[in-house]
């Protein structure tokens, strides 16, 4: 009787226990410009704004922060299905579109929110030294833009190096297609300058997974810029960038990523142990 008693208490704490490890919240529509910036117009008010998810008893949790697609002319912000109820948080981001913006006004949000991230995530129990940046298509171009091109978080005192990881799912990495609209330039037409990632490989930038959809179902050629891009870091002597291609799915080839993105975090930080 005193073994089963005892067998009881021990399962009614594992699954207290359970619980408490699955408790998440959810705070939304955070402004991640201060105030001075917030309140210039409507448009940053109300556009300017993440939502994090997060583990409510699990310390030092590690925070992906995820850009929607959309072309950078269309998208909203949302915490993907698959990596919820995973034991880290998910910073959800809007940022302003074309054509009530150009560029480079979507990767200036972009970094402001990566920033704000750097500066709060401590205060829900994060690890400030495991924070990753992904996205999906638009997204995965703003989180290449973000850590590679280390002026637009050197504006807000974070070095973009303090990111733990990049994993973007399907970004342009050569100027994006909506900034050679804005100039007037066909989408077939590729250009590199200084608004491609690929203009800012360098050795030193954080790990990089590159994730696309299968080469002959992607959008033109994104699969192979990403493998030029994947190339080229690692001519300029960059030891932690890999490529994935996720045979048989075209551009929308998020479900299937997902698992590689949270595979990817358990490497890094392992790593780092």
């Amino acid at each position: 009787m005193k073994n089963s008693l005892f067998l009881l208490i021990l399962l009614m704490l594992n699954i207290s226990l359970f619980a408490q490890d699955t408790a998440y919240g959810l705070d939304s529509n955070i402004r991640y410009y201060q105030d001075s910036v917030s309140n210039q117009n409507q448009y940053i008010s109300e556009r300017c704004v993440l939502d994090i998810y997060y583990p409510q008893n699990k310390p030092s949790f590690a925070t992906v922060v995820w850009f929607h697609g959309g072309g950078l002319s269309g998208g909203q912000k949302h915490i993907p299905k698959a990596l919820k109820q995973e034991g880290i948080a998910v910073v959800s981001v809007n940022y302003r579109l074309y054509p009530k913006v150009n560029a480079p006004a979507y990767i200036e949000d972009a970094a402001a929110a990566v920033a704000w991230v750097f500066k709060n995530i401590a205060s829900y129990g994060g690890d400030p030294n495991a924070i990753f940046i992904s996205g999906h298509s638009a997204g995965g171009y703003l989180a290449s833009m973000v850590g590679l091109d280390k002026k637009y978080l050197n504006t807000h005192g974070i070095d973009a190096n303090a990111i733990a990881g990049l994993i973007p799912f399907s970004g342009h990495t050569i100027t994006h297609f909506t900034v050679r609209k804005e100039r007037g330039i066909t989408g077939t037409q590729p250009i590199i300058d200084d608004l491609a990632p690929l203009y800012h490989v360098r050795d030193d930038a954080p790990p990089l997974l590159l994730i696309t959809g299968d080469r002959e179902k992607e959008l033109m050629g994104r699969y192979e810029e990403n493998a030029y891009m994947m190339r080229m870091m690692r001519v300029v002597g960059h030891k932690n960038t890999r490529i994935m291609e996720m045979d048989g799915y075209g551009h929308g080839m998020t479900y299937p990523a997902f698992p590689l993105l949270l595979n990817e975090v358990d490497r890094i930080l392992n790593e780092k142990d």
